[in-house]
């Protein structure tokens, strides 16, 4: 959702966004992939690393999100592979093409993304937030085909429901780890803990807050198919108000995806929580790199 956001976001961030391949197709699009920059000066095979996540990777508000400031911290470019809503299929689409740029690098970061992002027998998905019904072919969220679920449906069939999205969520880990040959950091970045799941009643104490029907089961899997583990859980400036990036005054951003304009930013990391997760991720990711770790890593963790 890089093009997406640069559009309706460009009096906050200018996100220099480019595409990264022509062949890798963002699925939810039809179109080229574009992504956040800048473009890395080079893309020699090791000479680069790169984050791969969701929106909270892509630092959505942000000027300096965390993969920008681990750049700064390990002195090594960084490609910012991330789109807005995405879960892991999404980077199944073009697998083989993508897997070049991350298998070049010299390690990536990957981010656990949501679980509403992924199909289940009622409902087919692009690899973002947004549904297609199989009966009829309706267009929805995930967020509103959850709610209707739990409006029309037995707690048996959604909780049937719940646990096959969240089975395809692994399958989808799995075949992207399976092709990753590239040191990988796995990285928790989240307002809650992967035990605190729910909350509240109705479709978002079924959701839970980001990333999405994830649980700490889920999560144990993925920390066994990866080698190094980084987790930031902070809440740190939020929600921080918008302003203009050439005025500094305070502005009011519009989109086709939320029910009502930000004023301030309540739902995607603050400029804050970015400098935590930088933070968390130095020492695990100069230990991937084959780095020398930074001298006051012990005061991280």
């Amino acid at each position: 959702m890089a093009a997406e956001y640069q559009e309706t976001d460009w009096r906050v961030v200018d996100y220099e966004c480019f595409c990264l391949d022509p062949e890798i197709i963002d699925p939810s699009r039809f179109k080229p992939l574009f992504i956040r920059g800048p473009r890395p000066p080079s893309l020699e095979k090791g000479s680069y690393f790169v984050c791969l996540g969701a929106a909270q990777t892509f630092g959505r508000f942000c000027l300096r999100p965390f993969p920008s400031l681990l750049q700064e911290r390990l002195g090594l470019p960084v490609l910012n592979v991330s789109h807005g809503g995405a879960g892991p299929s999404f980077f199944l689409h073009d697998k083989d093409r993508l897997l070049s740029y991350l298998n070049g690098a010299r390690f990536v970061v990957l981010q656990v993304m949501s679980a509403r992002s992924e199909g289940n027998s009622l409902f087919e998905s692009r690899g973002v937030g947004h549904y297609r019904r199989k009966s009829d072919g309706t267009e929805m969220t995930s967020e509103a085909a959850f709610e209707e679920l739990l409006r029309t449906q037995p707690s048996a069939v959604v909780a049937r429901i719940v646990e096959e999205t969240r089975s395809s969520w692994l399958s989808s880990y799995r075949a992207l780890l399976s092709g990753l040959t590239a040191p990988t950091v796995l990285f928790w970045f989240s307002t809650r803990g992967p035990d605190n799941q729910s909350a509240g009643k109705g479709v978002r104490g079924l959701l839970g807050e980001y990333p999405q029907l994830v649980n700490r089961a889920m999560l144990g899997f993925l920390r066994a198919e990866t080698r190094y583990f980084a987790s930031c859980v902070s809440r740190r400036g939020l929600p921080h108000a918008l302003t203009d990036r050439n005025t500094g005054k305070r502005v009011t951003i519009s989109d086709p995806w939320s029910s009502a304009p930000w004023e301030k930013n309540w739902y995607y990391p603050s400029p804050s929580m970015h400098e935590d997760a930088a933070r968390v991720l130095e020492h695990p990711c100069r230990i991937a790199a084959g780095l020398a770790p930074a001298r006051s890593w012990w005061r991280l963790w």
